[in-house]
């Protein structure tokens, strides 16, 4: 059993004991044991009993459920929890918004026990009049229902690539086929995948498509296939599968064809009026490489086919380096067990260090935060102490000191000048009183990012994929309001998060921004995210020369002492 799925399952432990009302001190076990197991970095499931009951806030009872749910899958708290509550209600436990206390109002004075149910009774505005709600509490109810619903059957692009990956990887060992390739939404590396899509060319057709069916976890949809198409879905995930049969001379234009937003295909490439769908359905080609050079360009990668621009690019011969991996030298915008991560400020430090970076930018939250433990002035000096401790002990690696520091309502963050001066750059983000119309959420951040000690801005729109949708803003003024003051802005590379969208980064670009990928990391393992940073960054146009932390430790360094010699200035 993994980690996070032991982790999941005390975490509904406690929801649904809250939901139950029962003894506020074992719930607050079960949270604390939650806490400490997101700390640990090592598999739970390879730990003794008596190791884990030396973990701070485990002990021996604890200890012996964990073990209980590593052996069992479960444990007998959950067990009597879950007999107790009809499944709906679990259900309801997931949506945003909607606490355990509230569910159980709804279960039990309404008698809902279904999210049907909930629908209905917000639908006729009984939610409403129910003590502790309001219309307001209701509507946020709904949306957050049709938001779950609009969800179902679709994954982030992170967790849909190893399902791909390991369908590919099938695909290609069957005996029966000569050529397979991974297309569609996965392919362009879009955000949130519905579909995994397939092109396979055969030995010999006649093996189509019987052996598809021995494909592990797959249910077959047959009323939805055709002769050249086989569909069906991943039981569990929800994803749908579609299998596209081409002959094998045909196989490089479909795979144009299936790798690119249709609308981008039809563009008029001259004045005859040729397009690249035209060309993919023309003659034969060995590679999508030379469709591109029929009409006198140069390929474009799968990630890039969405904006016109793109190919006014193109034929001009100015398509975009793309950023790569690799050219990232450092990591900004990280948590520690200063306020909400699960490693220390060393730990942190040490792995990013070995991981081949140059420097790590730490921005645990800001005194607001206090549900994230957010630093009070006094922890913020001994922090500081802390960097500067490290970084005589890890030179020439480099430790930054930031902060994450919560946008007020008014747009103010929440440290005094002489505070914020002593960073040496600071992530600008807004984390709370999220239900805001376009106008306020707008004036919110542009006031932050006028502000002279921002540095970043922090997760722009606060969305979760799949999870919650971000507040509404005006992405152009945000931006215009960026390339004045010369802020800069992060794609926080959390895969739920992705903020700044990849549809912006053309135009951050057009004025100039500058973006950094950074990957908001609550512990070591969340560096592994600053690869989907750069994937939809890539999807953008990002290059290299326009990325924040592209910059060598020294060019960061320069780059910070510059805008706190022009603050003293008054810049």
């Amino acid at each position: 059993m993994e980690n996070k799925e032991l982790i999941r399952m005390f975490r509904l432990t406690a929801s649904l004991m809250e939901l139950h009302d029962e003894n506020p001190f074992k719930i607050k076990s079960y949270t604390n044991a939650v806490m400490v197991l997101e700390r640990l970095e090592q598999p739970i499931h390879q730990m003794s009993q008596a190791q884990l009951e030396k973990l701070d806030g485990i002990g021996k009872g604890m200890a012996a459920k964990i073990m209980e749910a590593i052996q069992t899958g479960s444990h007998a708290d959950l067990n009597r929890l879950l007999e107790t509550t009809p499944e709906g209600v679990v259900q309801m436990l997931n949506i945003k918004g909607i606490g355990p206390k509230k569910i159980r109002t709804i279960w039990k004075e309404l008698g809902v026990e279904t999210t049907e149910g909930l629908r209905e009774a917000c639908e006729r505005n009984e939610l409403s009049k129910l003590k502790g709600f309001g219309a307001k509490t209701q509507e946020t109810i709904l949306q957050a229902l049709q938001y779950s619903e609009d969800s179902k059957g679709k994954l982030l692009w992170a967790e849909a690539e190893p399902l791909a990956l390991d369908l590919l990887q099938f695909l290609k060992n069957r005996p029966e086929t000569a050529s397979v390739e991974l297309v569609g939404d996965m392919r362009r590396n879009l955000e949130i995948v519905d579909t995994l899509q397939f092109l396979v060319s055969l030995q010999d057709d006649r093996s189509w498509p019987e052996f598809l069916n021995e494909i592990p976890g797959i249910t077959s949809v047959e009323h939805l296939s055709g002769p050249f198409v086989w569909r069906g879905q991943l039981v569990g995930a929800g994803l749908k599968l579609e299998v596209r049969q081409v002959p094998e001379r045909r196989f490089a234009n479909q795979t144009l064809l299936y790798s690119a937003n249709p609308h981008w295909l039809i563009q008029p490439l001259n004045e005859n009026g040729d397009t690249l769908m035209a060309e993919a359905y023309g003659e034969p080609a060995a590679s999508e490489e030379e469709i591109f050079q029929r009409l006198k360009l140069p390929f474009i990668a799968p990630e890039l086919r969405e904006s016109v621009r793109v190919l006014e690019l193109a034929k001009e011969n100015k398509l975009p380096t793309l950023l790569q991996d690799a050219d990232l030298k450092g990591i900004l915008h990280n948590h520690s067990t200063y306020s909400d991560g699960a490693h220390t400020l060393e730990q942190m430090a040490v792995h990013c260090q070995q991981l081949g970076y140059e420097y790590l930018g730490i921005c645990d939250h800001s005194k607001s935060a206090f549900y994230a433990n957010g630093l009070q002035e006094f922890r913020v000096q001994t922090q500081h102490q802390e960097i500067d401790r490290l970084n005589q002990q890890l030179g020439p690696f480099r430790i930054f000191k930031g902060i994450e520091s919560d946008i007020l309502a008014d747009g103010s963050l929440d440290y005094d000048n002489e505070v914020l001066a002593s960073f040496d750059f600071i992530v600008a983000s807004i984390h709370s009183n999220l239900k805001m119309d376009i106008v306020k959420a707008t004036d919110r951040l542009v006031n932050a990012i006028h502000n002279p000690y921002t540095t970043m801005l922090g997760h722009p729109t606060g969305r979760l994929l799949l999870r919650r949708e971000g507040y509404p803003i005006d992405h152009k003024a945000v931006i215009d309001a960026c390339a004045q003051n010369q802020v800069i802005i992060e794609i926080n590379a959390n895969p739920w998060r992705l903020d700044l969208d990849w549809r912006w980064v053309e135009y951050a670009l057009s004025q100039n921004v500058m973006l950094s990928i950074n990957p908001d990391a609550h512990s070591m393992r969340g560096y592994e995210d600053m690869r989907y940073g750069v994937l939809v960054g890539r999807k953008g146009g990002l290059t290299a020369e326009m990325t924040f932390n592209a910059k060598s430790r020294d060019e960061v360094a320069a780059y910070f002492a510059e805008r706190k010699k022009a603050k003293k200035k008054g810049i």
